[in-house]
């Protein structure tokens, strides 16, 4: 039987007789059943639909950078009228009308977690650590686009004849274009990679500032609409949302905060917490609609209100990322999509809405521009800083769906609202990525190495820690470099802590006045240890610690950027697989690697890839276990093999380092005009450190790759630590035969044959690539220098000069 529909006024009322959906559940299509009208099959069907073009879809726009949210509602107008809702088939046995009340009550409770999990990833506090700048930027975004669009639209409705309904809403939908959504942006810039940036901080920064005016006046408009009768239930409405606002911050925080507190360190929060919070989503979100507000409002102030980070925030983070943003909240965007019917939309309200929008747009860049501009920020990144704040997504469209229920909006105006949403974001996403490319502050003009720092200059190392067990490797490392009186060491200890728990990254300093901790023990466990390696070697060494919590995919941002700021010669960062007891390969961690791999594509300094096998010889202390410790350096021609060697010349000047050059030469060409700057600086080398009986230089000549491991196979018995160049002369015969074994090219073909599992011994090795300059640039100085170790074999500090090798590049 077919189902009757009525028309009164402007709704639509659908009779759904018992033979449409006969019930919640189907027996099978073996007993005769359809499972398109029972509700619990169907359900699902729609929802992998969704799910299977929306992916479809962000695979096909993803090449073109757009973002998730435009093949996200983009799906959803593909499933709706606009397009395939066009087939009475479809829309008869798919998506039928009554069926959308069950899919979109299933989407409504994906926002309502999502916005859950929103509020647990942000911390309120980072809005007190906004500085100046942001807070300007964050209130002129809000107000003057507020100002401008809403008399615009007041201009055009009193002067341009328009359809009722628009003229209604035209005021409404030019305020909302002044919002300026966190989670939106934060999440824009996750994707696009730049959130580490210090245009990725202030965006999100001024956001916040935004989201704070921004959703006090939506609680406010809300409580009037729902009490126009009555303006008591409007000041009623006000109050209970502060009181409830006072319940969560005095007494729901306290109690999570005790949580955390009967949690022990390093384990899962208890399950019976997290059910409670669970429930309490339920209870906030039936409260908001009680007091007249949306349901999604008591679910975000409840997760604002609990703590964010590990062990409370990731905990709950981690039981609902997967489902809540990889099903349920796409679901919901699809259904904003599925009511979009673009017939509905006539061409002249189009126009109309297109000026207020693009008004809109143009006043909240001028907005961001301004203050940037008078702060002499580059306009490039002042332009794509006022993009980022016109991003558009779930925040708009929420409100938007509230405004099409309690009837601000019709049929065409949220069809042009959800439009200009889609349009917006897929025009900005990939203007970002043409205008802002930040991997080019990396680059420089002069040469960051060890190489190339001055003799009596502090040496400054950046020492990358993922975790305890690094420290003290990397501290021995840092011993053996030989801090002086004359060639002191800056150390910049940057622990790297994975995002999770949080919505936006963040980049602390451990300043030594402060008498607390930022972080977990474990992170002042290892400032701890830094700390007490700089009282050891006062006046020789200073320490600067940070703590970078951001996503492994951009936290390579955050290690150029400290780079950069504090004026780093090399950066240390340990390789991506550990050892066990027993030799082989422990663990293994691909975010690390591809980590690494950035950094040594974007680094404006020299960098070396840490390779550590210390547990193997069961000593975590390499000085005070031994009389010498034996370094060695491969030296096969090419910058990164002199970056080696300058820090290897570094090395033996403490008086507990032997150090061993070994020359490979390729058979009959030795003497080849190619190899003759490496020749001279050889035979300089060798010249200035032949009485020096800490110091042995060794030749082999081989015919090729085979040669070459044969040579260095059993090297990891002999020394401790094993320092080679990431690349090597590309015309050289050394290396024939090997390029095809390469399995971690991060390690160049030599480093990646020293760290595997096959090389024999117990030592550590550092794969050394120096720094890269600006195409077509060169370095001012007119010669490059390594600084060698004097002739005299003692143990007692030099007061003399400084023996040097130079060759003209």
């Amino acid at each position: 039987m077919s189902k009757p529909s009525y028309s009164i006024g402007n709704s639509t009322y659908v009779c759904q007789y018992p033979g449409q959906i006969i019930s919640v559940s189907s027996r099978g299509v073996f007993l005769g059943d359809n499972p398109l009208l029972y509700s619990v099959p169907l359900i699902m069907l729609q929802m992998s639909i969704v799910s299977l073009i929306t992916h479809a879809t962000n695979f096909c726009l993803k090449p073109l950078g757009q973002s998730s949210v435009v093949s996200q509602i983009l799906a959803g107008i593909i499933l709706g009228p606009s397009v395939l809702g066009q087939s009475d088939v479809f829309t008869s046995h798919l998506f039928p009308r009554g069926s959308y009340s069950t899919l979109e009550t299933i989407a409504t409770f994906g926002v309502m977690f999502f916005l859950f999990q929103v509020g647990v990833k942000t911390d309120p506090g980072m809005i007190k650590q906004c500085g100046k700048k942001s807070i300007v930027i964050g209130v002129l975004v809000f107000l003057l686009p507020l100002a401008f669009a809403t008399s615009m639209a007041f201009i055009l409705k009193a002067f341009v004849t328009m359809d009722k309904s628009l003229a209604d809403a035209l005021p409404m939908i030019a305020a909302s274009q002044s919002l300026t959504g966190f989670i939106v942006i934060a999440c824009h810039l996750t994707e696009l990679k730049i959130i580490n940036t210090d245009l990725g901080r202030l965006a999100v920064s001024s956001s916040m500032i935004g989201d704070v005016l921004g959703i006090s006046l939506t609680a406010v408009s809300l409580a009037l609409q729902q009490s126009r009768i009555d303006p008591l239930d409007a000041v009623l409405g006000i109050v209970t949302v502060i009181a409830m606002v006072g319940f969560l911050v005095y007494v729901v925080r306290p109690l999570a905060l005790l949580m955390i507190k009967l949690t022990p360190v390093g384990e899962p929060v208890k399950e019976i917490h997290i059910f409670v919070l669970f429930v309490g989503i339920l209870v906030f979100g039936f409260m908001s609609e009680s007091i007249g507000q949306h349901f999604v409002l008591g679910p975000l102030l409840l997760g604002l209100a609990l703590p964010d980070g590990p062990p409370l925030g990731a905990e709950l983070v981690e039981k609902l990322d997967s489902l809540v943003s990889f099903v349920l909240f796409p679901v919901y965007l699809a259904v904003s999509g599925l009511k979009t019917d673009m017939f509905s939309i006539e061409l002249k309200s189009s126009w109309i809405l297109a000026v207020v929008v693009f008004f809109a747009f143009v006043v909240k860049v001028v907005a961001a521009m301004l203050p940037c501009l008078y702060t002499n920020m580059p306009w490039r990144e002042s332009f794509v800083l006022g993009l980022t704040l016109n991003t558009k997504g779930i925040v708009e469209l929420l409100l938007y769906n509230i405004w099409k229920d309690t009837g601000v909006l019709k049929e065409q105006e949220f069809s042009l609202t959800v439009l200009s949403v889609l349009f917006l974001t897929a025009i900005i996403s990939p203007l970002m990525r043409i205008l802002y490319d930040p991997s080019k502050r990396f680059v420089s003009s002069k040469k960051n190495t060890i190489q190339h720092a001055k003799r009596n200059a502090e040496l400054r190392i950046l020492v990358c820690v993922h975790k305890q067990e690094n420290v003290p490797s990397i501290i021995n490392i840092l011993e053996i470099s030989h801090p002086s009186v004359e060639t002191p060491i800056g150390v910049v200890v940057l622990q790297l802590v994975k995002l999770v728990g949080r919505s936006a990254p963040m980049l602390l300093s451990h300043q030594p006045q402060h008498n607390f901790m930022i972080g977990s023990s474990r992170t002042q466990n290892v400032v701890n240890a830094f700390r007490q390696f700089e009282m050891q070697n006062q006046g020789l060494t200073s320490v600067e610690p940070y703590t970078a919590i951001a996503h492994l995919a951009t936290m390579h941002d955050d290690i150029c950027n400290l780079a950069i700021d504090k004026k780093v010669n090399f950066v240390i960062t340990p390789f991506h697989k550990e050892w066990a007891i027993d030799g082989k390969i422990g663990s293994e961690n691909r975010s690390i690697r591809t980590m690494n791999r950035n950094i040594l594509e974007k680094a404006p300094c020299s960098v070396g890839i840490f390779v550590d096998r210390t547990i193997l010889n069961g000593s975590l202390s390499v000085l005070a276990s031994r009389s010498f410790y034996r370094v060695a350096v491969l030296f096969m021609g090419g910058t990164d093999d002199v970056e080696a060697l300058a820090y290897g010349i570094r090395m033996v000047e403490h008086p507990q380092v032997n150090l061993t050059i070994l020359r490979f030469l390729a058979f009959g060409c030795d003497n080849a005009r190619n190899r003759k700057l490496d020749n001279d600086l050889i035979d300089e080398f060798r010249a200035n450190t032949a009485y020096n009986r800490k110091i042995e230089y060794r030749e082999e000549v081989v015919k090729d790759g085979e040669g070459l491991s044969a040579v260095i196979k059993d090297m990891g018995k002999i020394f401790d630590l094993v320092m080679v160049g990431r690349h090597h002369k590309k015309e050289t015969q050394l290396l024939s035969g090997l390029t095809e074994w390469n399995e971690c090219p991060e390690l160049g073909i030599v480093g990646d044959m020293l760290a595997s599992p096959d090389f024999k011994g117990m030592c550590s090795i550092l794969v050394v690539q120096q720094a890269r300059v600006k195409p077509g640039m060169r370095n001012r100085d007119p010669e490059f220098t390594v600084h060698t170790a004097p002739q005299e074999d003692t143990a007692v500090p030099r007061n003399d000069g400084t023996w040097r090798i130079s060759v003209e590049r």
